[in-house]
């Protein structure tokens, strides 16, 4: 392997430390990350992933319980998985990447992750821009389009696009700033359109919810075209719906400002607040929609906030698309940067939010989004495996931490190959012996955990580290 020295650390740029460990005196508290991931995740996406259940023929106690326990499931994996290692490292995922993969695997990781971060952001672009067109009279894209249907269609895309990307760009306290205003107001507005959906669907106390709920919103039969949803869907779903972020250990990049790791224990606001009640309520509006004209099955959250609850469902429909972007915008530009240190983060997350937005302008990104969240969290899953094996189990197996680094190479084989036979096998898993893509996750974190433990063994031995070929 050709020897190539990592990058110098740099100067912070903008107080966002990049390169180089977050100073204590830089962390932050409990409200800053309570209200982004209230913020983040009382969102755009629980607009259309609410409305999917439905759509899928989710009975009720398999939404309300299966929730419960893969929200929860969540929490634990922000709270024990990433957020000690970020408390400890306080590196960004992508530093702490160089360190272990080398530049080049990294900078192909940092290439995939932040064209999917893109990709996810440009969904809520999307979200905001269905009740942008509202007052417009804009027509809204189908379930089933593919390309952008109007002109009126890309310039509310555009128009959204711009705001979310120059906040992002802004860096870490501007997010975290506009999150803590926005999410207390959102998270009641999501309240009071599920409440104001209740006797719409002749709900008039708690006793009458759980039968009615049964029998007019997830009723355990799907819409047509759609497959059937079961419990461990809902679970798994609901778990891994982020697991990009903590399993995947994206969120090291958020959770290096944190003062304690207990602080991942914040992220219980976004999922009970957000992929609860939020999923909960926007099932509400949808079952609305269905019962009205059982032939109506598009998703357009802007048009069902309208319906419930006028301009202050439109006004919400914009803001938690731009909650859930910003952040997502952000780290995309952190992916794109670590590609090369001495890009300007400001440029790059604005360039980033440009591809969010063209992306945003084909509707097929957010119509089919279970899957998308699926499939991106799967493909970043490896290397989050990665970097929990090198942190906790290099030692124990005679190993080296953050041995690309260490060994003065540029692309460590172990990790490399790790990433991608998981992701083959998880393939294979799908296509030849049927294991649906939201289950693939779990046993391929742990292909991962013992291929790079294994290839490790057997590379470290090739490589020393004065990066010489023995």
């Amino acid at each position: 392997m050709q020897e190539e020295a990592l990058p110098a650390q740099g100067e912070a740029e903008g107080g966002e430390y990049e390169r180089e460990p977050v100073p204590e005196n830089r962390t932050k508290g409990w409200k800053s990350f309570i209200g982004m991931y209230a913020g983040e995740h009382a969102a755009g996406t629980e607009f259309m992933i609410g409305p999917l259940f439905v759509a899928h023929g989710v009975s009720a106690f398999d939404v309300l319980v299966g929730l419960l326990v893969g929200n929860l499931l969540a929490v634990l994996s922000w709270t024990f998985l990433c957020a000690p290692i970020a408390v400890k490292k306080r590196l960004t995922l992508y530093f702490q990447l160089e360190k272990i993969c080398g530049v080049r695997l990294v900078e192909l990781y940092n290439l995939a992750n932040g064209v999917l971060f893109c990709f996810l952001a440009g969904a809520m672009i999307s979200v905001s821009a269905t009740a942008v067109g509202i007052p417009f009279n804009m027509p809204m894209p189908g379930l089933n389009d593919m390309y952008p249907n109007s002109i009126g269609w890309i310039i509310a895309v555009f128009a959204v696009g711009a705001v979310i990307s120059i906040v992002a760009a802004y860096g870490y306290d501007t997010v975290a700033h506009i999150a803590n205003i926005a999410a207390p107001w959102m998270v009641l507005v999501f309240l009071a359109c599920g409440v104001a959906a209740l006797p719409e669907l002749g709900i008039y106390s708690l006793g009458d919810f759980y039968a009615i709920a049964k029998e007019k919103v997830w009723t355990g039969v799907p819409v047509e075209g759609q497959s059937q949803f079961t419990f461990l869907h809902v679970m798994f779903f609901a778990w891994f719906c982020n697991l990009a972020m903590h399993i995947g250990m994206s969120d090291l990049s958020i959770f290096r400002f944190a003062k304690k790791a207990r602080m991942g224990l914040a992220s219980g606001a976004g999922m009970y607040l957000g992929h609860y009640m939020a999923w909960i309520a926007a099932g509400l509006l949808y079952a609305i929609q269905l019962n009205a004209d059982r032939t109506d099955t598009a998703v357009a959250p802007g048009p069902m906030a309208w319906k419930i609850a006028g301009m202050t469902g439109i006004i919400c429909v914009i803001v938690a698309g731009w909650t859930t972007a910003n952040p997502t915008i952000y780290r995309a530009g952190l992916a794109f940067q670590g590609i090369r240190p001495k890009w300007s983060r400001f440029k790059v997350t604005m360039a980033a939010g440009l591809v969010a937005t063209l992306g945003a302008c084909f509707p097929a990104l957010v119509m089919k989004l279970l899957d998308f969240v699926a499939l991106y969290g799967l493909i970043l899953m490896p290397m989050g495996a990665i970097i929990f094996m090198d942190h906790y189990f290099s030692a124990r197996f005679g190993l080296h931490e953050y041995y690309a680094e260490k060994a003065r190479i540029v692309f460590n084989w172990a990790a490399g190959l790790t990433w991608f036979v998981t992701l083959a096998l998880c393939v294979a898993l799908n296509k030849f012996a049927g294991v649906e893509i939201f289950f693939l996750a779990l046993p391929g974190w742990f292909i991962a955990a013992i291929l790079y433990i294994a290839l490790s063994k057997f590379y470290q031995k090739s490589i020393t580290l004065e990066g010489a070929v023995s």
